[in-house]
């Protein structure tokens, strides 16, 4: 298997094509990428912005290129030396009348050969939650008619453009007479004798008769844990990679499926023992991805979330988490604040999986003569879900893996011991049922279903609670609101972030370690830049107030309370501190304009995903209207004091972010793991969430700075605004990783300690093996040292070398200097915020 020493990752559609993508190869190659790493290339619905709408898993999507264009990237990456890893979608395909597997199963029902593979409930009409009201309603609307498919002929039940096709049955031998229905009652009664419904988009959480992904009913679950369903949906995978075009595949929400290690192992056998693979999981705290999973490791959210321990100041974290508190005038719990969120999801969002569950548990309770009280079983089963502390365990119908029923007790206890604690008999039916202990033979199937679907909600109901909604709720730093971040309260330390490396090597050295994905919060320099705020809380706590102070004629008055309320303003200017552009002048109105347009859109999407005054199936438009007014506002031209009052506050901490950047590259690019370089961020990336941050780079632009940039890399404050220098040194250590790759892929990894008056502004370790050493020493809490690179001289501070890494020659890879170190080094010279990487000659 070739392990790559580096990915880029490329966003296809929205202009984006393989040909396009192909002109990007010669500067892929300078800049010392080993494969690039693509978004879903398989065909989707014909609005797709992302491709995870798959519609026919065996096309390459048309729009971008097709198998001809494909072919065509292939062979100039192929040429150059470079390998292609694709993003794959095993876990769920568009519920869409595009989709041709789906359009067959609405039309035949349970008869339609591809009936069971989608994760359908037969025991009931399949639901379609597309109508923009009820049934009824719509039909009296006259928005429901009959009409001729004119793709084949058929009669159709036509909701505006859509036409769902009528089963066989239901109209043969009297076709003339079906379409010249126009009676409502006759309409209704032609819907009746469907093997499908149509039913309002508001109904969907409570009745959907489908597995949906998340919450989002236009993706459908597709049961890839049946081998004919397994080989129709990856033929033209497997195809890709016997033929070799194919190098590594990314396994798109791998706890989505019913058994994640029986596909994995299914996936590693048909792909064979040279593809490359990697799954998108996040891990909880302490979590490790199971080792029995044939796999490289995760796409890297823990490694993101492990930078903060390097770059967030832990010392004084606890004075920001205070001030924040004073904001929202209480004391924030956190671990409430949590529990409340999961309970929105598990009575609103998830009602319907959540029936489910309790309808099994109570069919089976009955059946073994065990508790019978509903409402006991409920509570027991809520307050369980409730306490999952990771996505899911990964049960079978052979019960849980000894690991699982560890964790299972483990969170057990918690329920058993909280103050919401549930009915002890209601638990332990739930508990014997998941265990797969002590049932009769009769009931293991459908404990077997209760088991697979609970695993298969932990997991959404995980992501939805903290990430789309707690995230959005709590702001006192945004920075640590980000995808794999641990949601309560936890120290930061240097030692910390050490042993994470030292895990991640001896674990998963081979996973990608990503820093910004298309599913991150914010671009990795936005978050790099607001580290820098759990430097001075005091400082910016004055200046939100100061600015609070001068827009306060903005905030208006409405009857469920101030909008924006003082967290949401605390939110938008720590959110405005993030995106904003370095070079951004408070005179320039184009460039004003260009944010505002996306820090508008960015601040709905937070007001809506926090569902407290508005959400996205209740909007409430006083509300939004007066908070979007407030953030417009602030980046309208005629509020000239506060741009200019903004920019120069903002200014240390721009400056003190890019130090920050720039460390963080490059203890992404010299620790454990393959790094991962998400479009455009090579450079400068303040973006912000989805669409925000899926908008294409100025690959011109990008091609443009790598070829104008100099050797030793120009550090003049120019190159670090424009972001020359992170293009630059990101080139030079990736070069390095190619021509060394032994070293960083199993090289040891050994933390340094620096002393001095700056040891804590440090972070520093070194790679080695036993031919090649690697010493890196990156500046970090540097805000309050200077205000803008070259810094202050860093007062000789030291750090020890042992062997093996004493008395060898080195080489500054950024500089070019060579130097023999004996047993220690001394940083006597001026700090310009540039990290000292050195590799043994």
């Amino acid at each position: 298997m070739t392990i790559p020493t580096a990915t880029y990752r490329i966003q296809f559609r929205n202009g984006m094509t393989f040909d396009r993508a192909a002109a990007l190869v010669p500067y892929l190659k300078q800049l010392g990428i080993s494969h690039l790493y693509a978004s879903p290339i398989f065909t989707a619905t014909a609005e797709s912005t992302h491709g995870y709408d798959v519609t026919d898993a065996n096309e390459i999507e048309p729009s971008i290129g097709g198998r001809a264009g494909f072919d065509r990237m292939v062979t100039a990456l192929k040429n150059a030396g470079l390998g292609l890893i694709l993003d794959i979608v095993p876990n769920h395909m568009a519920a869409s009348l595009e989709n041709a597997w789906w359009r067959d199963v609405i039309e035949n029902g349970e008869n339609s050969r591809y009936a069971h593979h989608f994760d359908i409930d037969w025991s009931r009409r399949l639901t379609l939650p597309f109508l923009g009201d009820d049934f009824d309603t719509a039909l009296e609307k006259g928005e429901i008619q009959i009409k001729a498919d004119p793709a084949t002929g058929r009669p159709a039940l036509a909701y505006y453009d859509a036409l769902y096709p009528l089963t066989p049955d239901s109209w043969q031998g009297r076709e003339s007479e079906i379409l010249a229905l126009h009676d409502r009652q006759q309409i209704a009664e032609l819907h009746q004798q469907q093997p499908w419904r149509l039913m309002h988009w508001r109904d969907a959480a409570d009745e959907l008769s489908y597995r949906r992904f998340f919450e989002i009913t236009g993706l459908v679950g597709v049961r890839v844990e049946d081998e004919k369903v397994f080989d129709d949906t990856h033929r033209l995978i497997l195809e890709l990679v016997h033929s070799g075009a194919v190098d590594g595949l990314r396994v798109d929400h791998v706890d989505g499926l019913a058994d994640p290690q029986a596909y994995l192992m299914h996936l590693r056998q048909k792909a064979g023992e040279e593809c490359y693979i990697t799954v998108e999981k996040i891990l909880g705290k302490d979590e490790h991805l199971p080792e029995d999973w044939p796999v490289s490791g995760t796409t890297g959210y823990e490694f993101m979330a492990a930078l903060s321990d390097a770059l967030v100041d832990g010392s004084k974290i606890g004075a920001l988490r205070k001030i924040y508190n004073d904001v929202v005038d209480k004391p924030v719990n956190m671990t409430a604040e949590l529990r409340a969120a999961k309970l929105l999801m598990v009575d609103k969002n998830f009602a319907g999986e959540f029936s489910t569950l309790l309808g099994i548990v109570c069919y089976i309770a009955s059946r073994e003569g065990l508790v019978q009280e509903e409402n006991s079983l409920r509570q027991a089963l809520r307050e369980l879900l409730v306490a999952f502390p990771v996505y899911r365990t990964y049960g079978t119908a052979h019960g849980l893996p000894a690991a699982d029923r560890a964790l299972l007790h483990t969170v057990a206890n918690t329920v058993k011991n909280s103050i919401t604690a549930p009915d002890p008999a209601a638990l332990e039916v739930i508990l014997r049922i998941l265990a797969g202990d002590d049932l009769s033979a009769e009931v293991l199937d459908q404990a077997t279903r209760f088991r697979i679907r609970f695993q298969q909600l932990t997991g959404p109901l995980m992501a939805k609670s903290v990430e789309d909604t707690l995230f959005f709720r709590q702001h006192m730093a945004l920075a640590l609101n980000e995808v794999g971040a641990e949601p309560l309260p936890r120290a930061f330390s240097l030692g910390r972030f050490h042993n994470e490396m030292k895990t991640r090597l001896q674990r998963q050295p081979d996973a990608l370690s990503g820093t910004t994905t298309h599913d991150t919060k914010r671009g990795e320099d936005a978050r790099a830049r607001l580290y820098t705020l759990s430097e001075a809380p005091e400082h910016w706590a004055a200046c939100v107030s100061h600015w609070s102070e001068m827009n306060s004629s903005l905030v208006v008055t409405l009857d469920d309370g101030p909008a924006p309320k003082p967290s949401v303003v605390w939110m938008l200017y720590q959110a405005l501190a993030g995106v904003w552009p370095a070079t951004l002048q408070p005179g320039d109105s184009a460039g004003l304009a260009a944010l505002e347009e996306r820090f508008v859109t960015y601040v709905q999407k937070a007001l809506r995903e926090a569902k407290q005054r508005t959400n996205w199936t209740a909007v409430n438009d006083p509300y939004e209207n007066a908070v979007l007014d407030y953030a417009r506002h602030l980046l309208s031209p005629t509020n000239a004091l506060f741009l200019r009052d903004f920019t120069a506050s903002l200014r240390p901490f721009i400056l003190a972010g890019l130090v920050n950047s720039l460390t963080q590259t490059v203890v992404k690019l010299a620790a454990p793991g393959v790094p991962d370089i998400y479009q455009g961020s090579e450079t400068l990336d303040f973006s912000l969430i989805d669409p925000d941050n899926r908008r294409e780079p100025d690959f011109a632009a990008l091609e443009r700075m790598l070829a104008g940039g100099k050797t030793p890399p120009d550090t003049s404050l120019p190159q670090w605004l424009n972001g020359q220098l992170n293009q630059h040194v990101i080139a030079a250590l990736l070069h390095l990783r190619l021509a060394r790759p032994a070293l960083f892929r199993r090289g040891d990894y050994v933390p340094l300690s620096a002393h001095g008056s700056r040891e804590d502004n440090l972070i520093a370790f070194a790679r080695v093996n036993s031919s090649d050493a690697l010493i890196v020493i990156a500046p970090r809490l540097v805000l309050n040292l200077a205000h803008q690179p070259p810094a202050e001289p860093l007062s000789d501070t030291t750090l020890a070398l042992a062997a093996p890494l004493a008395r060898r020659r080195y080489r500054n890879i950024l500089s070019g200097e060579v130097t023999f170190l004996t047993d220690r080094i001394t940083l006597t010279g001026p700090d310009e915020g540039v990290p000292i990487v050195l590799i043994s000659e």
